[in-house]
């Protein structure tokens, strides 16, 4: 067994993946058929050739205009996590769905959850494998939209959704500006995560405060990306000794940055940051969480070893509960062991 195929082997979770960005090109052109939603593009080939961050954020909007019925969106978090099951050994992941892409175009969120919920309950029966829910805040349309989406959450509230997240560009929405939205849901238990110091952005417009305010302001219990930190050393040590999870990717939306990124990783592991691999949006970005994980060994010149201890630890980053994290680690070792990438 060649090493990458050992390390595609090893099994994973992830924390950071969007599930609008979770569709294969075939599934996105098959549902804007079934719903009669115009494509920019008439070859699926070319729907996901980004210029920019920018394109990139539109292009996730016309996806979230193809999704309208509950099987549609059962569907969608089916296929996320069987696809993350068969290219890489896919076993927990954290997914986040934005409802504001689907508000404008008549979706209650009922049908939106529900249909998640369908999938991912589907996907356990067939696969064996487990999915959670995030409601991400669009920060671009601003502290009161945030507030009410927190309260749609909370009127329907799902065992499966466990958290709420931010996304979407980051100086259109800075994070102190969603200090109420976090709190309502800090109080009714939901666990919290933002998306923070985003390289895809300048230092200018998400800038290392980002981070602290998300954890001191929003009381976040991990950052999503957090690249730019790097810029305040001193964050960086508090990040590390702390042990704040980041949830990183090594695949971004535009190729021509992937050299930057893994510079950027680099950085961070050897500043003992504590680093989980996460796919983001894998067919958009052309990987999954096998391709991920073997990307990120090369990046981080690490062995097959260590890269099953990456995996390991990255569960302690996770929202399970601590019987279901202990649970999966002994599952988890065990799989490694079966592998000979660890001794009993």
């Amino acid at each position: 067994m060649s090493i990458d195929t050992l390390i595609r082997a090893i099994p994973k979770i992830d924390l950071h993946c969007h599930l609008a960005g979770s569709l294969s090109a075939e599934t996105v052109f098959a549902l804007a058929a079934k719903n009669n939603v115009p494509l920019p593009v008439t070859d699926p080939d070319k729907f996901y050739a980004f210029t920019d961050f920018y394109d990139f954020l539109a292009r996730l909007e016309v996806i979230g205009r193809c999704m309208i019925t509950r099987d549609d969106f059962a569907r969608v978090s089916y296929e996320a996590l069987a696809d993350g099951y068969r290219k890489g050994n896919l076993r927990y992941a954290e997914f986040f769905f934005s409802p504001n892409y689907h508000y404008p175009h008549g979706v209650r969120y009922e049908t939106m959850v529900d249909g998640f919920v369908d999938g991912l309950r589907q996907a356990k029966e067939d696969f064996g494998i487990t999915g959670r829910l995030i409601p991400a805040i669009n920060r671009e349309l601003g502290p009161e939209v945030a507030i009410a989406m927190v309260r749609d959450v909370l009127a329907h509230r799902r065992e499966e959704v466990i958290g709420i997240g931010m996304d979407c560009a980051e100086f259109k929405g800075p994070p102190e500006l969603f200090k109420d939205a976090y709190a309502l849901a800090r109080s009714a238990g939901l666990r919290c995560t933002a998306h923070a110091c985003e390289d895809n952005q300048t230092l200018a417009q998400a800038p290392p405060r980002n981070v602290e305010t998300c954890l001191d302001v929003l009381g976040c219990d991990r950052i999503d990306h957090g690249y730019n930190m790097l810029a305040d050393p001193v964050l960086t040590c508090r990040c590390r000794d702390r042990g704040v999870p980041f949830t990183v990717c090594s695949h971004t939306c535009v190729p021509q940055r992937m050299e930057k990124r893994a510079e950027t990783l680099k950085a961070m592991h050897e500043a003992g940051l504590f680093l989980v691999p996460c796919t983001d949006d894998p067919p958009m970005f052309g990987t999954d969480i096998g391709t991920t994980y073997v990307t990120m060994a090369r990046s981080l010149s690490l062995s097959v070893e260590e890269v099953a201890a990456m995996s390991l630890r990255t569960l302690d980053a996770s929202w399970l509960s601590d019987t279901e994290k202990a649970a999966m680690k002994t599952e988890f070792e065990a799989e490694i062991q079966s592998l000979g990438v660890m001794k009993a």
